[in-house]
């Protein structure tokens, strides 16, 4: 299936039925009085996290959704029928927008988790409501109101507990594979992954932990290049980064020019992502003579600078992936437990993953104004092509 990360839809709850008009008629019963009942009640859209979904593929193909209304009362003082609600099944980690004022309804991260986000339309006054001792025989109802009708624009973020990061072919589908069951393409040449791949990788019996391997990123990725940063927002909702490298690229370049340029292409994207807590994984060691290990890695380290953990493997065959597990395992459950019972902590990593959450979508959505004055800008350059190419031939 296709995975699909955004979607921009229409929705409309239904209008409420229109109070009834009505007198009782019956034999012998010279005055009935009014007996119209109300109107039922518009139906309402909501939406709600699916666990058994992964993507927002069904809301790109069909954009507008409408609850239907509720039937107007009838004699008897009977009520109209009240619509049936909408329900719009989304992923877990889907963020409801009002795309019109920019507002996020709601951050949907645990399943069943629901927002209404469109009011039905109340239903109408019969004329039964208006009777008194001084109107007996009232003629006024009232109508059902309108549902409320929005755009929203929904937005899928991965969840995970750690990210992997890195160039193309630096074997992060490779390390996925090697820790997790989850089975993502792996080839010898670049970006052979093109959507984010979640695996859940199980430390012991009773502790795991999810991890999510988005596609590699290049230098100039800001601007484009590649795949460009559409899916770096997937590691917004991560507690950590795992900053995979491969130790001698097939391509001739220099491992520490790679870890900088897309250090600067993080601080471009998020400056909130790139000083979250990453930890650097020398990659590939299988490739080099053992004897060559020390050396490399050193002369990586010693030209890096590096003040955070650093892990030495080789994904392929399976070294060191077993320590940097349990490393992991009791990094993400040392947090859980202090954001359990440290308060301050709690709130901090809140408003980080908050601003995360903010810095992610402004990007992604300057990315997009970037690329359509990119296309508007061809099509005008097209269009002075055309006319340039008309030759006017006079006749003698």
């Amino acid at each position: 299936m296709k995975f699909v990360d955004e979607a921009a839809i229409r929705v409309q709850a239904g209008n409420g039925g229109n109070g009834c008009l009505s007198f009782r008629r019956e034999k012998f019963i010279e005055f009935g009085g009014p007996d119209g009942g109300d109107g039922g009640q518009g139906g309402s859209v909501w939406v709600e996290a699916d666990h058994n979904l992964n993507t927002l593929i069904d809301y790109r193909y069909q954009g507008f959704y409408k609850a239907a209304n509720g039937e107007g009362g009838q004699g008897r003082q009977r009520t109209g029928k009240s619509a049936e609600d909408v329900v719009l099944k989304v992923p877990v980690g889907t963020t409801v927008i009002d795309a019109e004022i920019e507002e996020v309804l709601a951050d949907l991260v645990e399943p069943g988790e629901r927002v209404k986000v469109a009011q039905g339309g109340r239903g109408g006054m019969g004329n039964t409501r208006f009777k008194s001792s001084t109107n007996q025989a009232p003629r006024r109802t009232t109508p059902g109101t309108p549902g409320e009708a929005r755009r929203l624009r929904l937005e899928l973020k991965v969840l995970a507990d750690v990210g992997l990061l890195g160039m193309p072919n630096a074997g992060k589908s490779t390390l996925i594979r090697a820790v997790t069951a989850a089975k993502p393409k792996v080839a010898d040449y670049p970006f052979t992954t093109l959507v984010p791949q979640l695996g859940v990788v199980k430390a012991d019996r009773y502790r795991s932990f999810v991890m999510a391997d988005i596609p590699g990123l290049i230098e100039g990725a800001a601007e484009g290049a590649g795949l460009g940063i559409r899916f770096l927002k997937h590691l917004a909702r991560t507690q950590l980064l795992l900053h995979v490298v491969d130790v001698d690229p097939v391509d001739g370049s220099d491992p520490v020019e790679n870890i900088l340029a897309l250090d600067a292409e993080l601080e471009s994207f998020s400056p909130a992502l790139a000083a979250q807590e990453r930890w650097l994984v020398l990659n590939k060691l299988d490739l080099i003579p053992a004897e060559m290990h020390q050396e490399l890695c050193d002369d990586i380290l010693g030209r890096l600078n590096w003040r955070g953990q650093i892990f030495r493997i080789s994904a392929a065959t399976g070294e060191g992936t077993q320590e940097l597990v349990y490393a992991l395992m009791n990094a993400i459950e040392e947090r859980r437990l202090r954001e359990a019972e440290d308060p301050e902590f709690r709130e901090e990593q809140e408003a980080l993953r908050k601003l995360l959450e903010e810095e992610a979508r402004e990007q992604v959505q300057h990315e997009k104004a970037q690329r359509r004055l990119q296309r508007q800008a061809a099509m005008e350059d097209d269009d002075d092509d055309d006319d340039h190419d008309v030759e006017i031939i006079y006749s003698p």
